[in-house]
């Protein structure tokens, strides 16, 4: 029991306890923007490594999560509701607050929302979509789609979403100066905190009763119907817990960065999750985990060495990974770690 735990357990430690001492506040902060996007693979590992689901839409999600805490903290930066109106409503016109704005000046339903409005569009979106037995190809590109009709929406909105140029310039967060590198380490502890607590949830539902319908659901659909079990229900819950994750990284990436734009909630963005889940490898949760994370400081990296050619660079980083290794990089280290345990037993 403790063999199989050392691994998460020492990892823990690097990430609370060593990151935080070792790291400048500078990669601190991209190391948590990390942690967001690991946060979000981690849903996208459940949907579709352990369900099938193939989802390139969970930029949605993500987007409502950090929309809804980036209006709570222009409210407050405006004096709450009763106060005057955040910057961008002035640049473009607006009188008075909009109704809408009203609720989110208090952080509780800004939180509530950030999670529970992505988890009641996945359940309303699922129950419609899975009831209908649509699968496959056909429901990654509807979710797809989802994704480009919300970029156009949250444009097209000016003076409430900020259009184009989203919402930015985020100065306080529950009475904290976000510029203060003392702030920042500690939204990296609550990041880096969060991802754990949520991975070890998802292993423990994963290894459930329920994980293995999950799993039986997507190597033999028609055969659990059979059997009389609901695949629709299984795969509509997943897809919600999956997008519930996706909103709760979207509210914490918002004071770690400091801007929530359409551009960070597009289809490329949400394809590039998907791309770091299958780096990973989309069949084991860390693999999940450590493919957001790689492929985030690989990004960073790249872009700061070869400015003009980063994208070249991502493109080669993920064909050579599907090439070589199809598992990704949890697969690489499960076929070592076979290999070992073989060459003891001989």
């Amino acid at each position: 029991m403790i063999r199989r735990h050392l691994p998460f357990a020492t990892v823990a430690v690097i990430a609370l306890v060593a990151a935080p001492l070792l790291l400048e506040p500078f990669r601190l902060g991209l190391l948590a923007k990390y942690l967001c996007y690991a946060i979000v693979a981690l849903g996208i590992g459940l949907a579709w490594g352990k369900g099938g689901m193939l989802t390139l839409g969970q930029g949605v999600f993500f987007g409502l999560g950090g929309y809804s805490m980036a209006m709570y903290l222009k409210l407050t930066e405006a004096g709450g509701a009763g106060g005057g109106l955040p910057d961008f409503m002035v640049w473009s016109g607006v009188e008075s607050l909009p109704a809408l704005w009203v609720p989110f000046a208090n952080p509780v339903f800004a939180l509530g929302m950030a999670v529970l409005g992505p988890v009641a569009i996945a359940l309303i979106l699922g129950t419609l979509v899975f009831r209908q037995r649509v699968r496959g190809a056909y429901f990654a590109i509807l979710t797809q789609a989802l994704a480009a009709a919300m970029v156009i929406l949250l444009v097209g909105q000016q003076g409430l979403t900020g259009g184009t140029n989203g919402m930015t310039n985020f100065f306080e967060l529950f009475g904290q100066d976000l510029a203060e590198d003392s702030t920042q380490r500690g939204l990296y502890l609550v990041v880096a905190s969060v991802l754990g607590l949520l991975y070890l949830a998802t292993r423990q539902l994963v290894n459930s009763r329920y994980g293995r319908l999950l799993v039986a659901v997507r190597d033999g659909e028609d055969r659990v119907r059979f059997l009389g079990y609901d695949p629709a229900l299984v795969k509509t819950v997943t897809f919600a817990v999956s997008a519930g994750m996706a909103g709760l990284a979207g509210a914490l990436f918002v004071p770690v960065v400091g801007i929530i734009s359409p551009a960070l909630l597009g289809v490329v963005p949400s394809l590039e999750l998907v791309v770091a889940v299958a780096v990973g490898g989309r069949h084991a949760l860390a693999g999940a985990v450590l493919g957001a994370v790689v492929m985030g400081y690989a990004k960073t990296a790249f872009s700061e060495q070869f400015a003009d050619g980063w994208l070249y660079l991502q493109g080669a980083l993920f064909i050579l990974v599907m090439t070589l290794a199809p598992k990704g990089i949890a697969g690489i280290s499960r076929s070592i770690a076979g290999r070992l345990r073989h060459a003891r037993a001989t």
